[in-house]
């Protein structure tokens, strides 16, 4: 029989190979659109105007890598918080009033979400070396806090005039995704976690 001819078993044998990945992708496209349509849908799909409340980021993954723990915590990696919605702000470990603001707002949005707090986590990076004060670390104790000065990954967190200003969230990827203005409105950032989580498929 030529070459030309392939026998009945391995035509049927490519038929099946074909068939095997035909099914793979449409599995594949099946579990990943509802995540991608709820995610236009929230964000681009818009018939009475805007409806988020922080600035839209777009193209912007957290790297990942060791960040330097905070005095005794443990090595912080944001590979760790992969599947989960993050609120990240930047600021001293001396961290004045307003940096306490932003905590607070944090920490509360993050309450208000019920059932749904294993889903959102904190973090607090250090853009110096300053040692945190210990009733700081008391009163927002379960955020992670690890020292970033120097680090590629506070390159990822975008800003308008200055970086400390902003409060920051990151979606379940790894990727940037909204920017809160200075003193941010922590009944609007609720709003904006609410939707997110009720749309979200992963995280």
């Amino acid at each position: 029989m030529s070459a030309e001819n392939p026998v009945p078993h391995q035509t049927e044998h490519r038929t099946e190979q074909r068939n095997s990945r035909r099914t793979l992708l449409v599995v594949a496209a099946v579990c990943i659109a509802p995540f991608v349509a709820s995610w236009a849908l929230y964000f681009f799909w818009q018939p009475s105007g805007r409806i988020n409340y922080g600035d839209l980021v777009e193209g912007v993954t957290v790297p990942v890598g060791a960040l330097a723990p905070h005095r005794n915590g443990k090595p912080f990696d944001f590979a760790q918080l992969r599947g989960r919605w993050v609120f990240v702000t930047v600021d001293s470990g001396a961290c004045d009033d307003y940096c306490q603001k932003k905590l607070w707002k944090m920490r509360q949005v993050r309450l208000t979400q019920g059932k749904y707090l294993e889903r959102i986590e904190r973090v607090w990076l250090l853009n110096d070396t300053q040692s945190v004060a210990a009733a700081v670390l008391k009163e927002y104790d379960g955020m992670r806090i690890a020292g970033a000065q120097g680090n590629a990954v506070l390159k990822a967190f975008s800003y308008r005039d200055v970086q400390r200003d902003h409060i920051y969230l990151v979606d379940p990827l790894g990727n940037v995704v909204l920017r809160y203005p200075k003193d941010a409105d922590p009944s609007r950032m609720k709003k904006d976690l609410e939707r997110l989580l009720r749309v979200s498929r992963i995280g």
